[in-house]
């Protein structure tokens, strides 16, 4: 395994199919090169499609999940950390991870990606940020994220630390570097 990479995504089971077609695509391709994936390693949602996938390509999945969403657990997970509490989860997603991918999610996404962003600029995560902005999903961000730089309310070089990829392929080349 190369490296491990930190993937945020959905848990519902109501969003767009289009959104797991490319969460697919993009784990498939990842582990294809030989990156481990960290998820939330959950059944629910684009999560539970990311380990469908993992699983289909014998990809290295670890799962780190809150005690108190046991029964979520996706049964074939190459390996599993229990945490207490979300707090807990959202640091052990992201422990020795090269890059955090954050596939097109909710609030929790959200959640991940924002807090990620903090520890970036404070040199507390040195990890790259990748937005899977498919179909436009993260322009909203892209826009919001860019009215605080205008705003100086963040750097330019805090907000270059943001990729916004458009394909699986650009994130996956873009590792490659």
């Amino acid at each position: 395994m190369k490296n491990k990479i930190a993937v945020y995504c959905s848990a519902s089971f109501e969003i767009d199919p289009k959104f797991n077609k490319v969460a697919r695509e993009f784990v498939r391709a990842a582990s294809l090169r030989g990156y481990g994936i960290v998820t939330g390693g959950t059944v629910k949602g684009t999560m539970g499609e990311v380990s469908d996938e993992l699983h289909a390509c014998g990809g290295y999945h670890l799962g780190v999940i809150p005690r108190f969403m046991e029964q979520y657990v996706y049964p074939d997970l190459s390996e599993v950390i229990w945490t207490d509490t979300m707090s807990e989860r959202k640091t052990l997603l992201r422990k020795d991870t090269c890059a955090v991918v954050a596939l097109p999610g909710g609030v929790g996404t959200l959640d991940e990606v924002i807090e990620v962003l903090a520890l970036v600029h404070l040199k507390q995560y040195f990890g790259r940020i990748f937005l899977l902005n498919h179909d436009g999903f993260y322009e909203p961000l892209r826009r919001l994220l860019q009215h605080y730089v205008d705003m100086k309310m963040m750097s330019e070089a805090t907000m270059e630390k943001v990729v916004f990829a458009d394909t699986p392929q650009d994130i996956i080349d873009a590792l490659e570097k």
